[in-house]
């Protein structure tokens, strides 16, 4: 069953230099409980396309259903389903792992006594439990980015958004996080779109990849199937299978969209 369905997905954005189409028409189906590897090369649109997703952009043509919301009607509807976790994080630096916790089930209108419940769940779902009382700022990078998935799951999304999860962080951190995200597929059923531009992190957890290219979707299959076709067999790596795919090598994030 697809938790992500979306048909000529679009966004133009007006400039001084006039209209730039960031994506053109993106055609995606996600299925239910399967780790979707997003992937593109520099401005080609997929950090676009997560912000229309996330109802942070709102798209300028085609339609999506996210979670079984529609994205135009039903905006509110999309956000209660889902998780994000930003490239940048969003915690406090100057509170506890606790608080922030809790500070976030408040948002989402849990009672207090439920949402210092859920934190405690939180904490010992993704090993922060020895960390509660310690403040945000004194966080490991890769704690930090446990903790920014905890924020996202306070509500028990069905679908999480992660962008760029792992950026910045060192191998073992890396390999935490690669663990945590297959942990929540297959105990919670939970979905996970993923951006990424290492493309060995791609390749390890992705049950499907999903490539775009000048705002429109290149190419869709599992890791192995893109290699076999793309790279020549199935044991290319995908280094070679993504440039032969788009011609170009990756980049960390989308920049402000160029006319083209």
């Amino acid at each position: 069953m697809a938790i992500i369905s979306t048909a000529g997905l679009a966004r133009t954005f007006e400039t001084k230099r006039g209209p730039v189409q960031a994506v053109r028409g993106i055609d995606l189906t996600v299925r239910e409980g399967e780790i979707l590897g997003f992937l593109g090369p520099n401005g080609a649109g997929k950090t676009t396309t997560l912000r229309m997703l996330t109802t942070l952009l709102a798209p300028t043509g085609g339609a999506a259903t996210v979670a079984g919301h529609d994205l135009a009607r039903d905006p509110a509807g999309v956000r209660r389903a889902c998780g994000y976790v930003a490239q940048s994080g969003g915690v406090d630096g100057q509170i506890t792992v606790r608080e922030e916790l809790v500070t976030q089930g408040r948002l989402y209108r849990l009672p207090r006594a439920r949402a210092a419940e859920r934190a405690e769940e939180l904490a010992r779902d993704l090993d922060l439990t020895g960390l509660l009382d310690r403040r945000c700022a004194a966080l490991s990078g890769g704690q930090r980015r446990r903790l920014d998935i905890a924020m996202a799951l306070t509500h028990r999304p069905k679908l999480l958004f992660l962008d760029e999860p792992t950026t910045g962080l060192d191998p073992g951190s890396r390999a935490g996080l690669w663990d945590l995200v297959r942990r929540l597929r297959d105990e919670h059923g939970t979905t996970v779109f993923l951006t990424t531009h290492y493309l060995d992190e791609a390749d390890a957890l992705s049950d499907r990849l999903v490539v775009v290219d000048r705002g429109v979707v290149v190419a869709d299959g599992t890791p192995s199937a893109l290699k076999r076709e793309h790279g020549g067999s199935a044991d290319a790596s995908l280094q070679d299978t993504f440039l032969a795919i788009t011609g170009r090598g990756t980049a960390p994030a989308d920049p402000t969209p160029v006319a083209v």
